[in-house]
Formats: C-alpha cells, sequence, structure tokens
C-alpha cells in the first residue's frame, strides 16, 4: 500500500485481511453492525474498495459500522483531529511550581488553587508511568502521597478532605502498579487494599474500579484464572460509568483465553469494544488510568495470541508497536511494545522462524521499562512454542535460560 495512504485506510485494509475476509465478505459483513438500510452489495463494495485506497475518509455514520465489522473502536481507527496529550504544566496552569505547592501543604495554606495544583501533580505522576524508571517514579510517589496523607492533619472543609483523599486513592493505585512492577507483591497487595479503602471511603467508582483491576491483574499474572474473572466482575459491578470497566472486561477476556474458553472471550471482547466505543474520547490518553482506544489492540492481541490466531495477533501487535512510538522512534508505550514484539517472536516460533522468533524474543527484554509480572507471564508464550518447535536448538535454549531468569526476579 502506498505511503501516501492515509493511517486509517491502511489499518481498515490490514484488519480485513489479517481475518481473512476478501473485501466483498467485509462490506457485507457490515449489514451485522447496524439496523439502518445499507446500500446494494456493488454499490457497498465500491465504497469499501474507496475506503481502503483513503479516497475518501468514512462519514460518522459509516466509521462505527466499520470499527464494530472489524472488531475495533471506532476512535482507534479514525482519531480525532486534536488531541491533548500529557497533562497541563503546573506553573501554566496554576502558577506555582513544585516547591510552592509543598510550601503551601505544609502551612495548611490549602486553597482551590492548591488543590489544583496538586490534582495536575497527581495527573502527571499517573502519566509517567508508560515510561519513567518504575523506582524513581515509586520514590516520587511515595513522596506525595505521604504529602497529601499528612494534609488529612490540618484543618479542611469537607470538600477538601474529600478531595485530598481522592487524590491519595489514585496515588496509591500508582504505587501499587509500581510495586507490583518491581516484584514487590505483598507491598502492592497492601497498598491495593488501601487505595481500595480510600475509593470507599470517598465513594468514587473509578478508584474502586482500578482497585478490583488490579486484584484481576495479580491474579492473571499467578495463573489464578477464575480469580481473574472473579476480580473482574466484581469490579465492573463497582466502577459505575468508568473506563476502568473496559480494562476489567480485558483481563476477563485474557482470563478465558488461557482457560481455552474461546466464546467468552470474544463474549468479553466485544462487549469491552463495545463499551469502549461508547464512551468520550479521553483529555489525557497519558495517564495510566484512563484506557485510551488504541489500548484495545493491546488487549485483543494478547487473547489472539493466546488461542494461536497468529495471523490478526501479528497484525494487532504491529499495531500496537506503530501506535506506541512516535515519528523519532520514542517508545511512548515500552510494555506494551514489549508484549507486542513476544506476541511477533511466537508467531514466528510456530512458523519454524527461530532466528526472527529470538530477535523478537530478545528485543522485548531489553527495555528499561517493564513489569516482571507481566513480562514473565507473557514470555511463558514464547518459551512454550520455543520448547515445542525448537527443543534442542542452541538459541532457543539460551533464550529460555534467559526468561527463568526473569521468573526468578519477578
Amino acid at each position: 500500500m502506498s505511503s501516501d495512504v492515509p493511517d486509517w485506510a491502511r489499518r481498515i485494509k490490514a484488519l480485513r485481511e489479517a481475518r481473512g475476509w476478501s473485501q466483498s465478505e467485509a462490506a457485507e459483513r457490515m449489514r451485522q453492525h447496524t439496523e439502518d438500510v445499507l446500500p446494494e452489495p456493488d454499490h457497498l463494495l465500491r465504497r469499501w474498495k474507496a475506503w481502503e485506497r483513503g479516497q475518501n475518509k468514512p462519514s460518522p455514520h459509516y466509521a462505527p459500522i466499520i470499527a464494530a465489522t472489524l472488531h475495533s473502536v471506532t476512535t482507534a481507527l479514525f482519531p480525532p483531529e486534536t488531541r491533548i496529550e500529557s497533562g497541563l504544566e503546573i506553573v501554566n496552569a496554576t502558577g506555582m511550581d513544585t516547591m510552592e505547592i509543598v510550601a503551601r501543604l505544609q502551612s495548611s495554606s490549602v486553597n482551590d488553587a492548591t488543590l489544583q495544583a496538586l490534582r495536575i501533580t497527581v495527573d502527571q505522576l499517573c502519566s509517567e508511568y508508560a515510561h519513567s524508571r518504575p523506582d524513581e517514579l515509586l520514590m516520587e510517589g511515595r513522596r506525595w502521597l505521604r504529602r497529601i496523607v499528612e494534609m488529612q492533619e490540618q484543618r479542611l472543609s469537607f470538600s477538601q478532605r474529600r478531595d485530598t483523599l481522592e487524590l491519595a486513592g489514585w496515588l496509591a493505585l500508582l504505587v501499587g502498579c509500581l510495586e507490583y512492577d518491581l516484584g514487590d507483591r505483598r507491598a502492592a497487595e497492601a497498598t491495593r487494599q488501601a487505595a481500595l479503602n480510600l475509593g470507599q471511603e470517598v465513594g468514587n467508582p473509578g478508584i474502586l474500579g482500578w482497585a478490583h483491576e488490579m486484584r484481576a491483574w495479580f491474579a492473571l499474572t499467578s495463573g489464578d484464572y477464575r480469580g481473574v474473572v472473579a476480580a473482574a466482575q466484581t469490579g465492573q459491578a463497582n466502577s459505575g460509568n468508568h473506563s476502568v470497566g473496559v480494562q476489567l472486561i480485558a483481563q476477563e477476556a485474557k482470563a478465558w483465553a488461557r482457560m481455552g474458553r474461546q466464546p467468552e472471550m470474544e463474549n468479553a471482547l466485544e462487549r469491552g469494544r463495545a463499551l469502549l466505543d461508547s464512551l468520550p474520547y479521553p483529555d489525557n490518553i497519558s495517564n495510566h488510568f484512563v484506557v485510551d482506544p488504541l489500548k484495545y489492540d493491546f488487549y485483543a492481541m494478547d487473547c489472539h495470541r493466546h488461542i494461536g490466531n497468529d495471523r490478526l495477533a501479528s497484525t494487532l501487535a504491529e499495531e500496537v508497536i506503530r501506535n506506541g512510538t512516535d515519528f523519532n522512534g520514542f517508545e511512548r508505550a515500552p510494555m506494551r511494545i514489549a508484549e507486542a514484539r513476544i506476541t511477533l517472536g511466537v508467531a514466528a516460533a510456530r512458523s519454524g522462524d527461530l532466528d526472527t522468533a529470538i530477535s523478537y524474543g530478545r528485543q522485548a527484554l531489553t527495555g528499561q521499562r517493564r513489569s516482571l509480572p507481566s513480562l514473565a507471564m507473557v514470555s511463558q508464550d514464547l518459551a512454550m512454542a520455543l520448547t515445542n518447535h525448537f527443543p534442542d536448538e542452541p538459541d532457543a535454549l539460551d533464550y529460555l535460560n534467559q526468561l527463568h531468569e526473569i521468573h526468578r526476579n519477578r
């Protein structure tokens, strides 16, 4: 496909081909995803071909139908023209730098401006999760959490106390995720429980949902798949309309895939896709506790890799890598990219290409930002593929030894 074809057109074609559909079949499948009367087959096929060539962008009427047909999310296929990236700079937004915020917190000078600066600080910390060094971010997160807890000793209004407890809940979630990434399971569970308690105290469905999502994540990486489903479903019942509901459903889908229950997996993926498609585009897609539309490919990639749908999993992995890398080659989502590379390695190993499988596998292990439990879990799929297809190859055995080292340190 020509490089001047729009990204949405390239993606429509890639997802169609990954599912093994002809253009005619894909166009006809659109009828299953709308109650509206669509044009005659020949006319609809011409439209589909034009979309894949990038000749005209689908209208707001057709865009969600195409997305549903391809089991994608509308704003992932057709992103808004303008995105608000990371959180606002604190100084520009409030006129305060970090030192002034701390000074005000310590001197009981807590007003609306101080709380707004604190909110932006917490948002920025949560936005650094994907790419910052976990040990450094953990220290910073703990410092701010301590400061907010100390504020509770001050004379605060009811709304100020509630707001600060809510911010403490989000920071506790961040700290717990980082602790788990670094392999400290006991500390991570204690912090998760603290976040859950804070969420219950302030009645925040987002914090409650993410606390249950963390429980599902812990269970998934420990191999407790029924525990994943239980935690995910409890979280869905408590998360209201927060986007965490999508990630809870995704964890459920991953568990179903690992239990070999493909119908339940596909049902969960569709529920998650439909829910995400119904939500407004987020203000800050960098915040770890915001589910952005592009992350759906990451969820689906994991499920399809695990059930052996290598063609579709590889296509989704390539999308994850493309969307997680900026124009300068900087990896905005290194942990997602590492798992995508493992997915490509699994597909290569299953097809008999050892060199490519090892190359992708080693690339996945070189990143500075990684979650040891998640990487260990996903790498098991590559370990199994290498063991099954190349049981006696020295390069495969050498890579398996690297994976064993990760499992020992997780």
